[in-house]
């Protein structure tokens, strides 16, 4: 750790001499990259460590016929329900709206009540927003990007 540390304090001396609008856009622009990348590994039904989600339980073989089921989590990561913000010290991907119950519902496996006159249900922990290593190594690049510019 401590051969990190001249590296980690002339990235910070950095970071302070950008302006708090150029800090704010850097935060901003990672962000974005991040729920893109959230968004397709969502899309891919993949976790953060790349283990595949737990399949839907299969439903009862004379269920309602014609409806076709969407794939998982479709609508959850659309720009609509999913923002990325950032500030000049921080960049934030979350959910907005009713649909973080949802979200929170599969990311942690809890167990919630479809409508009042339903039983409980548990749901299989499915991560949805994480932290992988790829994501690591773009915000490293976006960074040593910026500072090829200064």
């Amino acid at each position: 750790m401590d051969e990190f540390k001249p590296f980690d304090d002339k990235l910070a001396g950095l970071l302070a001499a950008l302006s708090p609008a150029g800090r704010r856009r850097l935060t901003v622009d990672i962000a974005k990259k991040l729920r893109q990348r959230q968004q397709q590994r969502i899309k891919s039904q993949k976790a953060p460590d790349g283990t595949a989600y737990t399949p839907r339980k299969r439903q009862p073989l004379r269920a309602k016929k014609g409806r076709i089921k969407r794939e998982m989590f479709a609508k959850l990561r659309t720009n609509r329900y999913m923002k990325a913000s950032g500030n000049d010290s921080a960049a934030v991907v979350e959910f907005t709206g009713k649909v973080q119950r949802i979200a929170r519902v599969h990311q942690y496996g809890l167990r919630e009540k479809q409508s009042p006159y339903k039983h409980i249900i548990k749901y299989e922990s499915r991560v949805l927003l994480g932290y992988a290593s790829d994501e690591k190594k773009m915000i490293i690049d976006e960074l040593s990007h910026l500072l090829s510019l200064l």
